[in-house]
């Protein structure tokens, strides 16, 4: 798309037809209304817990914030951690854009500094900082408070997915197209680790306690890297490999980790595939992050990284929901409980 925008609609799309599903359906669950982590931790109601007032964002109604500014693709949209205010988005040319989603909604910084695409953002715990990894083999870490970038990593690769460690908001976990993830120091501007894998690591996710890294490769596989602290740094130790089934390897697009999901009673792991394939993952913590296959959706192939996310808001239902774009400018929803019908809604 040529820009990010959210259209105005009171109410939202109806379900797909043919799909079976019922008027209200799971959007039942937005009138529930609870904050989740933004790295796929549980929500407050998980427990059945006391129900809080609907708002206008969990139901869609009155969303009308446009952006764009931006003339090139947008391929990275991101949230900060714990905020539904807070946004940042990044395009093709390399332009990164920090804006607030509230009312009014504004434009806070224009980050120019990368040459290149942009290939995916993460913010930090206390939303101070704001990574960034680009395909001109740099990664920048950037003040969101003033807009200043405060850091360039210079690699030798392409610089393909970043992650800021959830303990410690000085290091940054990064995959590049040399089939490597570093550990970097930011504060200190150095390299501590690298562990090599088999094929370009594409996405990455991180354990809510920082212990056990999740890296999708361009093959499909999924490795659980063990991360242990010594000494100040961190020594990195690859524990598990989870491969595609069938001949055919298609490239990581998404890695998400979640605390809880009642579907897995436990931690769980979403991995889309750019073939459009997405896997729900069971996890033992306890054996070094080792991957339980729970259930798969087959959706159409993409021609582009196009990448799926967990819906917690949704998922306060007895099932579990997924949103992922598609190349026919839709955004789709599905539940994986369903055994034919998984798609339950659609908005243009």
């Amino acid at each position: 798309m040529e820009h990010l925008k959210v259209l105005d609609k009171s109410q939202p799309s109806s379900p797909v037809s043919g799909q079976g599903a019922s008027d209200r359906g799971p959007w039942t669950a937005y009138e529930r209304g609870s904050w989740s982590s933004s790295r796929g931790g549980s929500t407050v109601s998980e427990s059945g817990g006391s129900e809080i007032p609907a708002e206008p964002g969990y139901s869609f109604v009155g969303m009308h914030c446009i952006f764009d500014g931006c003339k090139a693709s947008v391929n990275v949209v991101k949230f900060g951690h714990m905020s539904s205010d807070l946004l940042s988005f990044a395009a093709s040319n390399g332009l990164i854009m920090l804006c607030y989603v509230s009312q009014p909604p504004r434009i806070l910084h224009h980050l120019k500094g990368h040459t290149k695409e942009v290939t995916d953002l993460d913010f930090s715990l206390s939303n101070h900082y704001l990574s960034s990894a680009s395909m001109d083999k740099s990664v920048r870490v950037w003040d969101v408070k003033k807009g200043d970038c405060l850091r360039v990593i210079y690699g030798s690769a392409p610089q393909l997915c970043v992650h800021f460690h959830p303990v410690n908001n000085s290091f940054l976990l990064v995959g590049n197209g040399s089939k490597e993830i570093s550990v970097f120091n930011f504060s200190r501007g150095r390299i501590i680790q690298k562990l090599s894998l088999d094929s370009n690591v594409t996405a990455t996710d991180i354990d809510h306690s920082g212990h056990i890294l999740f890296a999708g490769d361009a093959k499909g596989c999924i490795h659980s890297v063990s991360l242990q602290m010594h000494n100040g740094d961190f020594v990195m130790r690859h524990s598990h490999k989870t491969g595609m089934t069938g001949v055919h390897k298609s490239s990581t697009t998404t890695v998400q980790f979640r605390t809880f999901s009642r579907l897995a009673a436990g931690p769980v792991l979403l991995v889309a595939s750019q073939d459009g394939l997405i896997r729900f993952f069971g996890i033992a913590l306890r054996i070094e992050g080792y991957l339980s296959l729970r259930c798969s959706l087959q959706l159409p192939p993409r021609a582009r990284n196009m990448r799926a996310s967990f819906c917690p808001l949704l998922s306060l239902q007895h099932g579990e929901f997924i949103v992922s774009g598609h190349e026919d400018a839709n955004v789709y929803f599905y539940d994986f409980t369903p055994p034919k019908h998984p798609c339950v809604n659609n908005s243009l």
